[in-house]
């Protein structure tokens, strides 16, 4: 993850000393603006999109006690609990830190899943909070943002321009759209496998935290097994915040996320909750 981090760090630098280069204080301000908008907005997204709303104790007292008793096991302030009517069994967290934290429940899921299944799920849920996942996240994708949007916004200057030339040297906006585009070619790679990092590292604190990885494990079985029984225009629907969700919603069929998947696989996960199991004396059913 420290290599993931550092090399995202870098392709950053690159991008902006090419703006400032070309577009001086300028391109400076692009990446300021474009860095606030993702800290301050993207960790709502999910939660809107999916219809997300907030439940009190008194709405749900049972998935209330279970973020009780979690948060007290983790030594972490509760988040608000929110629940999100759609069959789609799943679940995510939001917020840019503990405080402004926000766990999300699907209908599907709470229909689905046993109380310690659930409860396990959550406690992965909450790793993601306790370790502010979502802004290492947001921060890690900033790059790939903003070169996709500087690449649109050379091609449209090249198409404004007519594609003409002042002098000897390529145009502005070449460079900027090259130097974007391989700069979001690699960024995806990285805020892709520093994903799947994370999405492991959840895996391990919420199955060390309830002390039954088996349970972890039964729920991502269950839930990987239910998603083909989802009609493909909810998983379609859902496919594009599965960098929030516990497992990926994943429609039948080619996909992107197929190739370049946010999360590890379910074998992937599976594996290593056995291993944990088995440090803990507790095997598998």
């Amino acid at each position: 993850m420290g290599l993931t981090m550092f090399l995202l760090g870098l392709l950053f630098v690159v991008l902006g000393a090419v703006l400032v280069r070309f577009l001086g204080g300028v391109g400076l301000v692009l990446v300021v603006v474009f860095l606030l908008a993702q800290w301050f907005f993207s960790d709502r997204v999910a939660l809107y999109a999916m219809g997300g709303h907030e439940v009190t104790p008194q709405q749900a007292p049972e998935l209330h006690a279970m973020v009780d008793r979690l948060c007290a096991l983790a030594d972490m302030p509760k988040p608000k609990v929110a629940i999100a009517d759609t069959d789609v069994p799943n679940a995510f967290a939001t917020g840019r830190s503990p405080e402004r934290a926000v766990v999300c429940c699907t209908t599907g899921i709470l229909r689905r899943l046993e109380r310690d299944e659930l409860e396990a799920v959550l406690a992965h849920e909450l790793s993601h909070v306790a370790h502010r996942d979502v802004t290492v996240m947001t921060v890690a994708s900033f790059v790939g943002v903003l070169a996709g949007f500087l690449t649109r916004s050379a091609m449209w200057s090249s198409m404004g321009s007519g594609g003409r030339r002042n002098d000897n040297q390529p145009p502005v906006w070449l460079v900027i759209m090259l130097v974007s585009i391989v700069v979001y070619a690699l960024s995806f790679l990285l805020t892709r496998a520093l994903s799947r990092y994370r999405e492991l590292a959840a895996d391990r604190a919420a199955a060390i935290l309830t002390a039954q990885p088996s349970a972890l494990a039964s729920a991502l079985t269950k839930i990987s097994g239910q998603m083909a029984r989802i009609p493909q225009r909810d998983l379609r629907q859902a496919e594009p915040f599965n960098a929030f969700f516990f497992t990926p919603a994943v429609a039948p069929g080619f996909s992107i996320s197929t190739l370049f998947s946010t999360h590890p696989s379910t074998e992937q996960r599976l594996a290593q909750l056995a291993r944990i199991s088995a440090d803990l004396g507790r095997p598998l059913s």
